[in-house]
């Protein structure tokens, strides 16, 4: 099958300003992909080029087999959207948005199901203007949602949600992916990218810096091991079998066969008095791949 989203040598500016320069990439279907990057970086220009909403200066995109630049209610139809912020009418009920919403679609989801998908049903005819900001955000998801699209573009979908408000919009993410869909996602969350994101694109000063998944991107697969013990200043690490380095109380080990190293670690220990205090072992995050990625392009 053709990708959803096809991107060639996308470019953007503002004046003299380069927000996008050369960007590309594909998404095919089924896939979540996660656009990370710093504010400014050029991820929400892409995306918004992805959407309709501006027009390329230069290259070629491609979403559903539209250009979306040129696309009308067939392409808008196929997309539903996630923004930061909605303009909703906050007289009206949870259940008149999204019954007027699903009017605009051909093939609506059940207002009834989407408002039980975000978790809605005690709000359903609740005014928009009493709902707290969490609860405003499952709507911004619902309206995401209403006209059953292919592709769902996500931008920041989780600000404002409490934690377990969180997992339960990537509970609603995992059944999209589920029923076949396409998500398009932005997020300053991490572990919400290492959570739902097949691949993640890492963008910075408008370009792709990285791309991968989110266990492999930026070399992460062949990041050393950091194993830590806590071992007192004045006390000796004599026969120590490993190379390590001392942080105060702190002993680190970086190692790249992590198994091999604590079995030479515990036999050591058992005979030093047979505990670890503070024993961990850590390899680098998403987090930690991704500030070091955009702390090369910064």
């Amino acid at each position: 099958m053709p990708p959803v989203v096809e991107v060639t040598d996308l470019h953007k500016s503002y004046g003299d300003v380069h927000a996008v320069q050369g960007i590309s990439f594909a998404v095919d279907p089924g896939e979540c992909v996660a656009v990370l990057g710093p504010n400014g970086a050029g991820k929400t220009t892409t995306i918004e080029v992805l959407e309709g909403f501006r027009a390329p200066d230069a290259g070629t995109v491609r979403v559903l087999g539209f250009e979306p630049a040129h696309a009308g209610s067939d392409y808008r139809s196929r997309i539903g959207v996630v923004l930061q912020e909605c303009g909703i009418d906050r007289y009206l009920t949870v259940e008149e948005v999204l019954r007027m919403n699903a009017s605009y679609y051909p093939r609506p989801r059940s207002v009834a199901e989407t408002i039980t998908m975000v978790g809605l049903d005690e709000k359903r005819t609740s005014r928009v203007k009493t709902l707290s900001g969490g609860q405003q955000r499952r709507l911004d998801v619902a309206l995401g949602i209403i006209g059953d699209p292919d592709l769902l573009f996500l931008d920041e979908p989780t600000t404002g949600f409490d934690p377990s408000a969180r997992r339960q919009a990537w509970e609603l993410v995992h059944t999209l992916r589920g029923l076949g869909k396409t998500v398009l996602l932005t997020t300053h969350y991490m572990d919400e990218a290492q959570s739902l994101a097949d691949r993640v694109i890492v963008i910075a000063q408008g370009r792709i810096i990285a791309e991968g998944t989110p266990e492999t991107i930026g070399g992460r697969a062949q990041a050393q091991t950091r194993v830590t013990f806590t071992w007192p200043p004045d006390r000796p690490l004599d026969g120590l079998p490993v190379p390590v380095t001392r942080e105060g109380d702190t002993v680190v080990i970086a190692t790249d066969t992590p198994t091999a190293a604590l079995r030479d670690l515990t036999a050591w220990a058992l005979g030093h008095g047979g505990e670890l205090p503070g024993l961990s072992v850590t390899r680098p995050s998403l987090e930690d791949v991704y500030l070091d990625l955009i702390g090369e392009r910064t």
